[in-house]
Order: structure tokens, then sequence, then C-alpha cells
């Protein structure tokens, strides 16, 4: 295998994998931790993230090695054996690629020897001795090559690669690390690299972390116009963002893969990534170069085993069939008046969490639509919450971005959002096609009903429609609007939908009186409470309740040529909208 590498590097671009370390920081690991502990502690973990990149196509693993010497790790205050976690991250590496039909290598991940805060204080052949153990070890457990990465001062870059080939004569790809100023943190250039690595024995140069694509570009060009060794690059997802104790990179997926494509028409031999970048990444990037990477061998297609197609959510099955659907929205409270006010109603929407719709289905019988917002959520917890309210047995959502409440102490404290609710479409959409929010594989795909909220009265109808074409884009199979109280706004955006095959259900939710169509009409935007209600609420006195349910009722009647259901709001008239769920109960699809 060792020979192939170099051939290979020769005749295509070569994708390495993405980041090990952002994914086990995703997955709820602290970075203050010996990530490379987890090879021993959670191999399951770690076997998944190798098995994602496979999936995704990356033609090079790196082993979950970065920092695994004996300094590194007791800098972390961990004991366990170093030469034990990189045989252990050898062979799981190895695992991955059993029964993969093209070649697939697997590299040694070697790191400076200690941090930059902890260099002064070793001496060079400290250093040394450590990265020829750590050498030795990952030898001994069998990789196809060694990668130097993220080296930020070119003498122990150097002494490095002395070392390994005084270990090994296995392929040496050297990568150094370059700041936004193009110099490595120890002022060198990306010539000044090249030229000092010429005549060593490395296969290939490299630059990776510390930048993003757009300024990895300008060190790609550097490194390449400096010697004839292969150049490879391996940015970060953009600059990272803190955010308590949580690093997030911003660079979509779709801008990763541009950029690969750029670098390969620079002349990059290997293209991977770095902090922040993920398999869904790395897809990306095979995606982009698939005309540009000509395989040697016959293609081999993997013909996955036949799913059995997976149930139909109860609101799936009322849209199978002809007739309009009706469902009662709730906010339940954990009081016994919860399940009365849903008692028979067939179908519930359940603004609360999912363990209050467990609750309803279980004591009132009803099928549930469940809300759910992003809002101060972490993508993480989200997901978190939809796998386990999954495996209790709920398929329908309808998703929403959230806004923080305007009430209490700090009635202007903002919200705080990983992911808004196309986002969190987006999230649902691929836990039922079997990978999670970080691109990786699910031992099993989940089979959620995906809805999101739209808004017929929004003031600017245009930007609205365009939201609602991307929440469609992104997944959703259903839409529920916000309550209407007036069909023009409705009947525009149906007609705009007109094109696009998606069931669409109207909140109706009767005026309880003139003060609050008033404060509606003139104090909460985006809402369009027409003049004819307003007069005839102000007009009916003591008979304002029966008047809102009489234009519920109208609106309701109206609405049924228009949509394939509605939605009644309970929350604000307990005991009052029966009269409208009997109008309608002998068209409801049981």
């Amino acid at each position: 295998m060792r020979g192939r590498f170099a051939e290979q590097l020769s005749e295509r671009v070569l994708v390495f994998d993405g980041a090990m370390g952002t994914v086990l920081h995703v997955a709820g690991n602290s970075l203050d931790r010996a990530l490379p502990e987890l090879t021993l502690s959670n191999p399951e973990l770690v076997s998944t993230i190798h098995e994602s990149y496979v999936a995704a196509g990356a033609d090079v693993l790196l082993t979950n090695t970065f920092g695994a010497n004996r300094l590194r790790l007791a800098e972390h205050g961990c004991s366990v054996s170093a030469r034990d976690i990189n045989l252990a991250a050898v062979r799981l590496a190895r695992q991955a690629r059993r029964g993969v039909h093209r070649t697939i290598f697997v590299a040694g991940s070697v790191s400076p020897a200690v941090s930059s805060s902890a260099r002064a204080g070793v001496r060079a052949d400290e250093r040394a001795e450590v990265v020829r153990e750590q050498v030795q070890a990952l030898v001994d457990g069998g990789v196809d090559l060694l990668v130097l990465e993220t080296f930020g001062h070119l003498d122990e870059l150097v002494e490095a690669i002395t070392v390994a080939a005084e270990v090994t004569d296995l392929p040496i790809v050297a990568q150094a690390t370059f700041t936004s100023d193009g110099l490595t943190p120890a002022g060198e250039t990306p010539r000044e690299v090249v030229k000092a690595l010429t005549g060593l024995p490395v296969t290939a140069v490299g630059a990776n972390c510390t930048v993003g694509p757009q300024r990895m570009l300008a060190i790609l060009d550097g490194l390449r116009d400096a010697g004839d060794l292969p150049v490879g690059v391996h940015p970060n997802a953009g600059m990272p963002r803190r955010t308590g104790r949580r690093f997030t990179y911003p660079a979509a997926r779709a801008h990763f893969g541009r950029y690969a494509r750029r670098f390969a028409e620079h002349g990059a031999a290997m293209i991977g990534g770095c902090c922040g970048t993920t398999p869904g990444h790395i897809r990306e990037v095979v995606a982009r170069l698939s005309d540009l990477r000509p395989r040697q061998a016959n293609p081999v297609t993997a013909v996955p085993k036949p799913r059995p197609a997976p149930p139909q959510s109860p609101l799936a099955r009322r849209l199978a069939r002809p007739g309009f659907v009706l469902a009662t929205q709730v906010t339940p409270h954990g009081e016994p008046e919860d399940v009365e006010r849903v008692r028979g109603a067939g179908l519930a929407l359940v603004r609360g969490n999912f363990g209050e719709a467990l609750r309803l289905e279980r004591e009132a019988g009803v099928d549930t639509i469940t809300t759910v917002t992003a809002w101060d959520r972490s993508l993480a917890a989200l997901q978190a919450d939809l796998l386990g309210a999954h495996a209790f047995g709920l398929r329908t959502v309808v998703c929403e971005t959230g806004t923080p409440v305007p009430l209490g102490d700090y009635p202007g404290a903002d919200g705080i959002w990983e992911v808004d609710s196309v986002g969190l479409i987006g999230l649902l959409a691929g836990l039922n096609s079997g990978r999670d929010h970080a691109g990786l594989t699910l031992a099993t795909r989940t089979a959620f009903h995906i809805g999101a909220r739209v808004n017929p009265g929004a003031e600017d109808p245009d930007a609205e429609l365009s939201r609602t074409k991307a929440k469609i884009a992104a997944g959703a199979q259903f839409l529920i609007t916000r309550p209407v109280y007036e069909l023009e706004g409705l009947s525009r955006m149906v007609t705009e939908l007109s094109g696009v095959d998606i069931p669409v259900l109207v909140a109706i939710a009767p005026l309880s009186g003139f003060a609050e169509a008033e404060y509606l009409a003139y104090e909460v935007p985006d809402v369009t409470i027409p003049p004819r209600a307003l007069s005839e609420l102000e007009a009916a006195g003591k008979r304002e309740a029966e008047v809102g349910l009489a234009l519920a009722a109208e609106l309701l009647d109206g609405a049924r040529d228009l949509v394939r259901g509605a939605v009644v709001v309970a929350d604000e008239h307990p005991g009052k909208i029966e009269s409208l769920l009997r109008q309608e109960k002998s068209v409801l699809q049981l």
C-alpha cells in the first residue's frame, strides 16, 4: 500500500477526511480533554466518524492521534499509555475501510510534540524522542503513511521529518500551518517552508488549519510555486466563533466545496478539511471534484439492502385520504383540563414539549402534531430530544424558529439560535435519511413527518413566499399557517404554491371580542383583521364571543376550497369551540 500512495498522488487528486476533533466536540466531548483517549474509552464513536468519512468518499483517513504523545497527553492530565492509544487508533481506522471496494489509505496523524505555550520549556531532544515514540507506534499499528500536521515552527517540522524517516520508509506528508497574513506563527513564508523541506525524505508538503478556504488559496499558490513537491491543503471551515465553551464555524458546505474545486484547479494534489469540517463538507468536496478524479479501477456500486417504507404518521394517513382534515391546537399546562380540551378531537397540535404530547396521546387517545422551536437550543440538544421523541413514537412535528418571551425582569433579552426553522427542518430531513447534524451516519433513520409554519398575513408577502419555498426545499412535507382572519392572503399564498405538491392546513383562532381584535389589528405585526370583523365585534356588545365564533365558522367554511385542512386554536376559548368541531366532524377522516 505504501508505494500506491505516491503512485495515486501523481494520477489524481486525493481527498482526505475532515476534522476528527470537531465532530467529537459536537458529540459532547470537551476540548479540554485528551480527545485521542476516546479511541480507547469510546471506540464506537471514533469508528462511526471514520465510517462516515468513508461513506462521504474520502480517500485518506487520518487516525485519531493528533496530540497522542506522552507530553501532550500529560498536558491534559491523561495518564493512559500513548502507545496503546496510537495502536488502537490505527486499528479503528483500518477497520473502517474493510469491505470497501476502493483504495482507502490510513494516515498516522502526528502533531508537534508539545503545544506552542509549552514549547519553550521542552528541549529539542525531548521533542524528538516523543515524536519517535509515536511514529513507532503508528508504524507498528500498520499505517500506510504519516501526516505531520499543524506545525507552526519550521525547525520542529524538520526535526519531526528527520525522526520519522529514521523509524520508517513510509510516505511522509509534511504540513505547516499559516495564519491569515500568510506566515507560520514563527514567521516563515510558504516559500521558506518548501525550500527547507526540499531534499528531505518527504513525499508531499501542505498546509492545514488556522485559516479558512479563501485565505488557504493564496497559501496553496505559494507552496506550489516554491518547488516541485505535490501540495495538499486542509483549511478550516472559516474562522471559529466561540459561544461559551462551544466553538462553531461559519463556512457552508457549498462554499467549502467551491473552494475545493479552485484548489484542484490551482494544482492541489491533496484536499481535505481541518477544524469545523464534517463528513458533509467532505461529501461536497468529492462531488465538486468528481470529474477531476478519474479512478483507475472499475467502479463498484454498493447496493444497499432495501429498507421497509417507514409507517405513515397519523397526519399523513389523514392527508392521504379524501376529505377535510381538522385538528385542534392546545398549549398544555400539565393539568387534567388539558385532556378534556382535546378529548374527541382526533388530532391535536400541541404547543408544548414532547412529554406533554405523549401524555395527551396516552390519556386522551388523540394523535398529535408537536411544535418544535429552535430558540435557545443547541443543535446537539435539539437532535437528542428529537431522537428521544421518535423512540417514544412521536412522528409528526411542525418547526418554528421561536422568539424570546418579552416578559419578566429582562424583557429586552435576546434569543440564542444555532439554527432557524429552515435549519431545523434540514436537521429532521437529515435524520430521516439516516444522518445526524454533523453528517455522521446513524444506525437507523427516523420517520418524522415534517411541517413548517407559514404566515399568509405577512406584510411582505414576497419575502414570506421566498422563505416558505426555502422551508419546502429543506424538507418540509406540510404547512400550517399562522392564525388567519381573512382569506385573501391565504388564497394568494395557495395560488403562488400551486405548482408545489404540499398540503396546507389553515390555523383559525376564534376572536374572543373587540379588544383582542383591536390589539391584533393595530399592535401586532403581520396580522390582518378585516374592517368588517372589527365593526361587527365592536357592535356585538356582550355577544362578542358568539360573534367571534361565527366569524371563525365562516372562515372555516370558506377555507375548505383552498386548503386540505384546518387547525382550530382552542387555547383562549376552552369549552367554546365545540360548535366549530361539530361542523367539520362529519368530514374528518378518522
